[in-house]
Formats: C-alpha cells, sequence, structure tokens
C-alpha cells in the first residue's frame, strides 16, 4: 500500500498522523482538516501492523463515521476499511453489550428506549406514584435522571447523595430519587436501555468484570475520539477503562468549539488531558483551510477573551476577504428584512445559489421573523432540525410493532400499540395490566400471557379481545428467526391492519402517512440491500431497530431539499459550513443568553458558541442586531450584545461609522431612560385621557441615531388637507423613523382624523400604508 497520501498533509497534521508512541491530543482549530488527519491517521496505523478490529474509533454522529469510513476505504481498500470498529458512543457500546449481556442481567434482545420512550415510562411511573406531573414535569425528571447516569451515579448513590436530596427538595420534588429507583427497576423489567444506559451499562460491565475488560483492551491496540471536547463524564471515563496500559490513545478537538454543557459535554475533558494522560504529545492545527483571512482573525480576536482555553493562534493562507459586515435594526421585523434584502444582493452581484446561504440564531423562536420575510419573497428555505422521519407518528406506531416483536418485554411499545388500530382494548384495561405487572414485578406481555395466573380482572369479551392481540403478535415473532427486516416488517404493517387504517381515505393527513410508511419500506429494503453487497449478515429485525434507534436528528438525511436557504440554531450549525452565513439577534439577553447569569463560566461557552458561529463562513460573514423585538409578548429595548465589542474593531464594517463599544456603554441608559418614558406617558394616557384626545401618531424613538435632531409629539390638531401633501403634521417627501420598519420616506396621504393613512416607503421593508392614529414613528426631517 502507499503512503503517497502522507504528503498531502502540512506539517503539524503529519506530525499527529505519524506520531503513535503514546497518548496524542491533537487541538484542531476549526477548518483545520481534523477529519483528514484522523482517516489518514487510522490509514497509517493499518498499514504499519495493526489490523482493523484492533483500531476502535468513537465519533458523536453516525455521519462523521460513514464519512471516515469511505475516505478510509479509498486509501486502504474495502476490505480493511470493514472491520474497523467504528462509530458513536452508543453504537459500539450497544454492540459490545449485546454480546456481553447476560453478565449484566439482560439479553442480547434489549430494547433500546429512545427519549420520547423514556419520558413516557417516566410519566406513567409519576402518575403510579399519585405525584403530581404539574410538580413531576416528566422531562424535568428524565433530565434529572439523565444527568445522574452520565456522571455514573446509580439509583443507589443517587439517593445517598445527600446534595442531590437537598436540591430536589429544594425544588419542590423530593421523591426524583424514588422515581429514579423505579425506573431502573421497570427497565429491567421490560428488557430495555435508554440512551444513557448504553453508557453506564458499558462501564459497570468493565468495573465489575475485569475479565471483560482485559479481553476489550486486548483487542482494541489503538483508540482515537473525534470530538473530544463534547465528550460527557461517562464516555471519559470508559475511554480511560480501554485505555488501559498501553496508553495508545489519539484524541482530537478544539476546546473552542465546546457548546454541549447542557447535554453533559465537560469541558475539563480536553483541557485537562494532559493532566490525567502522562507523557502526553500535543499537537496544534492552526491552519484554517475554509475561511477568508478577515473572519478568521475576527474569531481569535473574539475567543482569546476566554481565560479557560489552550491557547493557539488560527491563521489563513486564502484571500484577505471583506469585513465582516454588522448591521444595525429598528426592530426585529426590520432585520429580517435586512437579512433577505442582503441575500437578494449577494445573488444579484455575485451569482451565489441559495444553498450557499445559512442564518443563524439562538433560538428556534427567532425563525419566524426570517421565515415570513423570505415567504414574501418567494425565496426557498428549510429549518434544519425540524421534526425528523422517525419522530413521525405513523412511523413510531410501525416501529413500536417491530420493537414488541423483537422484544415482547417493551413496555412502552407494548402500551402504544396494544389498542392500535383500534381492536377495543382501552385505557382501563391498559390500566389493568399495569398494575397486575407492578405488584407481581413482571412485564406486560407475562400478563398478558398468563392472565389468570396475575388475578388479571377482566371480563370474557376483553379476554378474547387481548388473546387475540397476543396470538397476531406470537405469530410474528415465530417468523423472527426466519425472515430479514424487509420480509417480516411488510407483514407486520399488512396483518396488523395498519395498511388498511391508512387507507381509510383519502385525506392530505393519510396521504402523508402513506407516503412515510411507503419510505420507511422502501428504507428496509435497502438496509438489506446494502448490508447483503457489504456481506454484512446483519439483516435481521433486531439488527435495523439497533440501525435507527441510533440516529440522530443531524444524520437523518438532508439531501432532499434542494437549493434552498439554511436556517438553524448556532448548536445545530456546528460541523457545518457555508460561504455566506448571517448571525442574527446579537443582543444582550439573546446571544450572550440571558440563562447564563453571572456565571462566567457559561459566559465562555456563549462565547465559544458565538465563535462557532462565525467561523461557519468561508467567504461573507454577516452579524446583527435589532433594537427592539417582541419577547414575552412585550416590547423588548435592547441593546448590542457585549460580544460584538470583543471582536477588533479592524474586521467588522461597523453601521454608521459607529462603534460597537460606545454602542453598548453609552446608549444602554438612553434606551432603559426611553422605555420608562414611554410606559409611565402610556399609562398616563391611559388614565386621563379620552380616546378621542390621545396622539394620532405617538413619538416612539428608541433608535434615534446622535446625528439626527429629536422633536416633539405630532400636533393633534385638525388636519388641514385631507389629502394629497399633508395629513396629520406629515407632508410628501418627509423622513420618518418608524419603531419597527425604521426609516421611511412619505410617498403619499390620505383621509383625515382617524382615517388619515400614509404610505411610506422604507429603506429594508419596502412599501407599508400606516393609519396614522396607531402608526409609531417619528419625523426626522
Amino acid at each position: 500500500m502507499s503512503t503517497d497520501y502522507i504528503e498531502e498533509l502540512n506539517e503539524s497534521q503529519r506530525a499527529a498522523v505519524l506520531y503513535n508512541e503514546g497518548p496524542a491530543l491533537v487541538i484542531a482549530g476549526a477548518g483545520s482538516g481534523k477529519t483528514r488527519v484522523l482517516t489518514y491517521k487510522i490509514a497509517y496505523l493499518l498499514e504499519n501492523g495493526y489490523q482493523p478490529w484492533n483500531i476502535l474509533a468513537l465519533t458523536f454522529t453516525n455521519k462523521a463515521a460513514r464519512e471516515m469510513k469511505e475516505r478510509i476505504a479509498r486509501q486502504v481498500g474495502d476490505q480493511l476499511a470493514r472491520y474497523l470498529w467504528m462509530g458513536t458512543f452508543h453504537s459500539v457500546f450497544s454492540r459490545i453489550l449485546r454480546v456481553e449481556a447476560e453478565k449484566i442481567g439482560f439479553t442480547s434482545q434489549f430494547t433500546i428506549y429512545d427519549s420520547a420512550d423514556s419520558k413516557s415510562l417516566l410519566r406513567s411511573i409519576i402518575k403510579e406514584m399519585g405525584l403530581d406531573e404539574k410538580t413531576y414535569k416528566p422531562g424535568f425528571v428524565q433530565n434529572r435522571i439523565s444527568n445522574a447516569k452520565n456522571h455514573l451515579v446509580s439509583p443507589s448513590g443517587y439517593a445517598a447523595n445527600k446534595e442531590a436530596y437537598e436540591g430536589d427538595s429544594a425544588a419542590k420534588m423530593p421523591a426524583i430519587r424514588d422515581i429514579y429507583r423505579r425506573y431502573w427497576e421497570r427497565c429491567r423489567q421490560a428488557g430495555a436501555m435508554d440512551f444513557d444506559d448504553l453508557l453506564f451499562y458499558t462501564y459497570i460491565l468493565f468495573h465489575e468484570h475485569p475479565d471483560v475488560l482485559a479481553h476489550y483492551r486486548d483487542q482494541f491496540r489503538y483508540l482515537l475520539v473525534d470530538e473530544y471536547q463534547d465528550t460527557n463524564y461517562a464516555q471519559h471515563s470508559i475511554v480511560l477503562q480501554l485505555a488501559g496500559e498501553h496508553q495508545h490513545i489519539c484524541v482530537v478537538g478544539d476546546d473552542a468549539q465546546s457548546i454541549y454543557s447542557f447535554r453533559g459535554a465537560d469541558i475539563d475533558n480536553i483541557l485537562h488531558f494532559t493532566k490525567i494522560y502522562k507523557n502526553t504529545q500535543v499537537f496544534k492545527l492552526e491552519q484554517n483551510y475554509r475561511s477568508t483571512q478577515t473572519i478568521v482573525s475576527a474569531a481569535n480576536s473574539l475567543i482569546e477573551k476566554n481565560e479557560r482555553q489552550i491557547r493557539k493562534e488560527v491563521f489563513s493562507e486564502k484571500e484577505r476577504g471583506e469585513s465582516i459586515g454588522v448591521f444595525q435594526a429598528y426592530s426585529d421585523v426590520e432585520e429580517g428584512e435586512i437579512v433577505v434584502n442582503k441575500i437578494a444582493e449577494l445573488r444579484r452581484s455575485r451569482d451565489y445559489g441559495y444553498a450557499s446561504f445559512a442564518i443563524l440564531y439562538r433560538t428556534n423562536a427567532q425563525s419566524r421573523i426570517f421565515e415570513e420575510a423570505m415567504r414574501k419573497r418567494g425565496m426557498p428555505y428549510k429549518i434544519y432540525g425540524g421534526l425528523s422521519f422517525y419522530q413521525r407518528k405513523e412511523i413510531k406506531d410501525v416501529v413500536a410493532y417491530f420493537r414488541l416483536v423483537v422484544n415482547p418485554n417493551d413496555e412502552e411499545a407494548f402500551k402504544r400499540i396494544i389498542n392500535y388500530p383500534a381492536r377495543g382494548i382501552g385505557d382501563t384495561t391498559v390500566g389493568k395490566i399495569i398494575a397486575a405487572a407492578t405488584e407481581q414485578g413482571v412485564s406486560l406481555w407475562t400478563v398478558l400471557c398468563e392472565p389468570l395466573t396475575y388475578n388479571l380482572n377482566i371480563n370474557k369479551g376483553t379476554h378474547t379481545k387481548l388473546q387475540g392481540f397476543r396470538e397476531l403478535l406470537e405469530e410474528f415473532i415465530s417468523l423472527v428467526a426466519q425472515q430479514n427486516a424487509y420480509q417480516i416488517g411488510t407483514e407486520i404493517i399488512r396483518r396488523s391492519g395498519i395498511l388498511n387504517d391508512i387507507h381509510a381515505d383519502n385525506s392530505p393527513e393519510n396521504l402523508s402517512r402513506q407516503e412515510n410508511i411507503e419510505e420507511l419500506v422502501n428504507g428496509m429494503q435497502d438496509f438489506c440491500a446494502l448490508r447483503m453487497e457489504e456481506g454484512n449478515p446483519e439483516i435481521s429485525l433486531s439488527d435495523y431497530l439497533s440501525d435507527i434507534a441510533l440516529l440522530t436528528d443531524q444524520d437523518s438525511d438532508k439531501n432532499d431539499d434542494g437549493e434552498k436557504i439554511t436556517l438553524m440554531t448556532v448548536h445545530s450549525a456546528k460541523g457545518l459550513e457555508f460561504c455566506n452565513v448571517f448571525v442574527v439577534g446579537m443582543e444582550e439577553n439573546l446571544f450572550p443568553s440571558s440563562m447564563v447569569g453571572d456565571s462566567q463560566r457559561g459566559m465562555e461557552e456563549e462565547r465559544r458558541l458565538f465563535y462557532v458561529a462565525i467561523t461557519r463562513a468561508e467567504e461573507h460573514c454577516f452579524l446583527s442586531y435589532a433594537r427592539t423585538r417582541f419577547r414575552y409578548g412585550k416590547m423588548d429595548f435592547g441593546t448590542p450584545s457585549r460580544f460584538l465589542k470583543d471582536i477588533d474593531t479592524r474586521f467588522l464594517q461597523l453601521p454608521q461609522e459607529a462603534t460597537i463599544r460606545r454602542e453598548v456603554d453609552e446608549e444602554a441608559g438612553y434606551f432603559r431612560r426611553e422605555q420608562k418614558e414611554k410606559a409611565s406617558h402610556s399609562l398616563f394616557a391611559h388614565k386621563a385621557t379620552s380616546e378621542r384626545e390621545r396622539p394620532k401618531a405617538q413619538v416612539i424613538a428608541p433608535t434615534v441615531p446622535r446625528n439626527l435632531k429629536r422633536v416633539n409629539n405630532i400636533p393633534v390638531s385638525t388636519p388641514s388637507a385631507t389629502s394629497g401633501n399633508s395629513v396629520e403634521g406629515l407632508a410628501v417627501g418627509q423622513q420618518i423613523e418608524h419603531e419597527r420598519f425604521g426609516i421611511g420616506e412619505v410617498i403619499r396621504l390620505d383621509g383625515a382624523g382617524d382615517n388619515a393613512k400614509a404610505v411610506i416607503r422604507f429603506r429594508n421593508a419596502g412599501e407599508k400604508q400606516l393609519l396614522l392614529r396607531f402608526a409609531r414613528f417619528k419625523i426626522v426631517k
């Protein structure tokens, strides 16, 4: 095999690939080619004495694993690449657990519960315990338990933890420790593991069975971990177990892109790596191949403000590029107009396709304004991270049948489809089955199979319906070992009655369901055919369920979206790149989030998040903020984000030649005073004047630039003209400043009194017709 590919690497990349003597930490700056380093390193190992099954490569997405495996195959051939242990933490560890399941009290056919299954089971437990679901919110309880598992805290450990109990008690939820214990027991009874269990039980397996750990240590002679800054305590601990004595481990990541603490990621894992693994060799990949020099320099000047980091100086040898444009908008509405106008302008002048644009925001709720602005102009767009295919109801119904056939003890699947399609088994009957199962400590399926043994109190008619359901499932179960996923899957869909149900009528909803079920069948067929072509015998229904259970939303196929502008949160954008990026909503309490409070650690993560946003851009990056936006149903007067002044102004094109530092430091007080004055005025008007006496057009000037003259309220006197050149103190040709639409010119006036209207041509929002008695603006000149 040739190693010519080594010559394609720069000096730093080459050094990281060739070093295999001990622990290695590769700090990979944004756009520095870390995937190339990982794939070439694995190829190099395969060419220098390592067998593919001796290499364990852990990633965070199935997509990343697939891409790396394809690249490796191009270097060393399919035969070697096929046998690599490469995949996400959850997929690799679930594979190990299926082999070793009996050692920890499970069967190899255990079910994997997704988040919805987990929440549904918790909701049932909370109800059974007689607790108030409004207090014990299932989502909150789920997060508490997930956090405990990610820190390798068992139910007994949680119950014994004084700090945890005091925290739960302070939140008026002292019973969480009891819910956790019941949840743990119910999952075991159902033969199920949630995503967190896949990590927790792997750690337990290795901890309690040194012989098993020794076996896998011996097998995995070299460990590689991608995106190490995103690992949580459990993942870090398992890697530490496997690294063992040989210490042949290479982790790749960028502390400056650690943005998932809310998922349990711990930046200390990468910051302290050299202390945990002695004699670690550190390699820094500092050449950015993605962005212009200006974008890279701006990002550097931002992130250097963080104290807790591994210092590096990222550079680019691409063209200098244009300055980062900063837009100030009068409102979130105008911000939307500014952004879509800029997109239209760049498309005209540079011939960019729609897919080369991305709009990034801190929260999902911000998308509405941009969606509306784009719909008005007929611009195609997609929301990245919408409801994924496998979360759609009809798909989850079918998959629940599959799960119950593979593992009849699966409680959540049982409850979901026992009466779907409707077979006359109501909630009361299901409740009796759950009660009997809980009392006897067995699964729901066990009670269904032996209702008399477990004293199930039901009448003859209900008994007949339940046995009909049991017989149907048993017929499917008998086929599991005989048929592949596609064969038995189509049989289940047909004979269960689902096909008849979704073809009951041709309403738009049912047509959509039909298309989704058809696509699921296509996917099963593709799954079997592809694996057969690869020579992989794992094509059973159980294998198929494992495959789809481990899909994340980001791994889902997004290629059917065509040429569209992408809208997404900054968190979703990590790992992606676009020619032109707009980072919007750059305001205090929005970005950075108001939830950070006074936490320095939290503020530094918000700054890293902004760093990630900027470094998604290849050619152009634009930042925008609005002076006003509706939040929580009220008009909020904001100030520019502190992060804007963290960027060296040499790399920014500022609005109206203003400096961000002045905007933040000098104007904050003005906005607050203006807000207070407006509130007191409106309160006074409500109490002391009638509707007829109120000003027809109040002056609202929260965003008046310093060079504009402030004026008094527009007079309430009777207008001298009913149309044409002058109405309510306005005249054609005058310039106004509107609270939401910004600066505009009066081009027509009509009507009088309460019916007086003005047509205004705004710089960014286009033409608007305003009814003056409700319009909120001020005359500029």
